[in-house]
């Protein structure tokens, strides 16, 4: 089984730390490791440390540092612009990406999107789920780097958002482009454009094109708004270089 992992802010920089706070009290009292058990310390920017238990505490663990090092970040980078899904639905498709591997997600306002975040405390509290969300989703899938989500957008900032990729993808039902046959960038990062479950409107599809993005079908049949991404992820780790070690 593969070692828990834990998140700190940065790596300790001797052979002993304290694992306290939050993750602390989490690995001592929910996970009850004991001496002599191994975990992971990850600073969510690559960085991991190799440790082993010493002592445990009610709320922390004393750790030996056996190892520390960066795991490189995988190339292309995939930059998920994910369309605003009503209730649970959108940490799904977070939580799902997330464990699917992507670096950053994009909250998009589409103009079909039933749920509409706010400039106020109710859309801070919905990014915030999400965030929270990436971040469980990360050391759940034991991940070294901690996906970014970003602060929402118009399909305007998208479109600038796309001009600015190394490549885009817009995963769209009438597509008549596989997945398989777009142009897809070796380094920087791929854009891949998720819309609302009622669909991207012409005029966005347009804007979107216009940009310089590609509209791609994942398959013959269509995806939920919550799942399509996870799939395009799945795709690209085949067809590009982030599933190699």
């Amino acid at each position: 089984m593969s070692l828990p992992v834990f998140l700190v802010e940065r790596l300790p920089a001797g052979t002993s730390t304290v694992l306290d706070g939050p993750e602390g009290r989490h690995a001592a009292t929910v996970r009850r490791l004991r001496p002599g058990e191994e975990l992971l310390l990850s600073d969510g920017r690559g960085g991991l440390a190799h440790c082993v238990v010493g002592t445990a505490e009610q709320d922390s663990l004393g750790l030996d540092v056996t190892r520390t090092w960066t795991a490189p970040a995988p190339q292309p980078g995939v930059v998920l612009a994910q369309a605003l899904v009503k209730g649970d639905r959108g940490e799904l498709a977070v939580e799902l990406a997330t464990e699917a591997g992507v670096d950053v997600v994009l909250p998009w306002r589409a103009a079909r999107c039933v749920v509409r975040w706010d400039d106020g405390p109710r859309g801070a509290k919905a990014l915030a789920r999400w965030r929270s969300t990436a971040r469980e989703a990360a050391k759940q899938a034991r991940r070294a780097w901690l996906p970014e989500v970003a602060e929402p957008v118009s399909t305007k900032g998208l479109a600038e958002a796309v001009r600015a990729a190394a490549g885009a993808l817009v995963l769209h039902e009438a597509a008549t482009t596989s997945i398989g046959q777009a142009r897809l960038p070796t380094e920087g990062d791929l854009l891949v454009v998720v819309g609302p479950e009622g669909g991207i409107t012409e005029a966005e599809l347009a804007a979107l094109v216009e940009a310089g993005a590609q509209p791609v079908r994942l398959g013959p049949t269509v995806l939920r708004a919550s799942t399509a991404a996870t799939v395009a992820l799945g795709a690209l780790g085949v067809l590009t270089r982030r599933w190699e070690r």
